[in-house]
């Protein structure tokens, strides 16, 4: 297979105190000979997220797109584990013999790559898009709410049509929402159809919050100019908190910042990034 394409791959690690083992799923596009760039997904999406924007990074990085354990092609456990999804990266870079992977995270998968980034050592360089801070209580219980709703449909087509991003990406071109839509959906037991994330998932803590100042790689920040969950008042703290922060805001975009404009936010990670080779 030409390294241009996308290799899906699937690793088992243990998932959790006991000796339970866990499958989870990966995609890697790129030559393993060059630098890793590891991507870290939303709550409720999937490695799939990343499939317009993976190619152009990978003409310089290894870049592998993980799959927390609840989401898209990897396991969904009965057991749920505080943590778990700092648990999945930890294996994921132990799976790939790289613990100086460079992490791009996007809300939940930001909120990983932070905590990471804070309490292991070996982070070169992360890019944070529009992590969670400063959105009022009544915000963050109106989008957990809508994301826990778990709708399913007669059809896997009715299924796609219905796909909608939570919070909405009102710029999203619809060729991507529906190539988004096809990989993120999945055959229930009852024979319906529904999405690829156990939003049983949703309600379970991380690990304790991290000490900002302690993350000793360069970050970029990327918030979207009309986000409700990243407030700019938030994204300013977290830059101020972090020592070496770049923070920048994507106009006319939403929560999902490289949905809404995928451009743009390519065009300052490869800035970012070349900077740092």
């Amino acid at each position: 297979m030409s390294e241009d394409e996308p290799r899906d791959e699937w690793f088992e690690t243990v998932a959790g105190k006991g000796s339970e083992r866990l499958r989870l799923h990966a995609r890697h596009w790129g030559s393993q000979g060059s630098p890793t760039l590891v991507l870290l997904h939303g709550a409720g999406s999937n490695a799939h997220w990343w499939d317009h924007v993976a190619p152009h990074l990978a003409r310089n990085h290894h870049v592998v797109a993980l799959d927390f354990r609840g989401h898209g092609d990897s396991d969904y456990p009965e057991t749920l584990i505080k943590g778990a999804f700092s648990n999945d990266l930890e294996a994921l870079l132990e799976h790939l013999a790289t613990p100086d992977a460079i992490l791009m995270g996007h809300s939940l998968g930001a909120h990983v790559a932070l905590w990471h980034a804070a309490n292991r050592e070996g982070t070169p360089a992360m890019v944070l898009i529009d992590l969670a801070r400063g959105a009022s209580p009544s915000r963050q219980r109106a989008t957990k709410l809508a994301l826990t709703l778990r709708r399913t449909y007669k059809s896997a087509q009715q299924a796609v049509l219905r796909f909608r991003f939570l919070p909405g990406a009102a710029r999203a071109e619809e060729s991507l929402r529906a190539s988004i839509a096809g990989h993120s959906v999945r055959q229930e037991p009852d024979g319906r159809y529904g999405f690829k994330f156990d939003p049983r998932w949703f309600g379970v803590p991380s690990r304790e919050r991290p000490d900002l100042s302690r993350v000793g790689c360069p970050t970029l920040l990327l918030r979207g100019a009309e986000s409700n969950l990243l407030t700019e008042k938030g994204a300013q703290e977290v830059a101020r908190a972090i020592p070496h922060c770049r923070l920048v805001t994507i106009p006319h975009a939403g929560h999902h910042v490289h949905i809404d404009q995928p451009d743009a936010v390519m065009n300052e990670v490869s800035g970012f990034l070349t900077e740092r080779r």
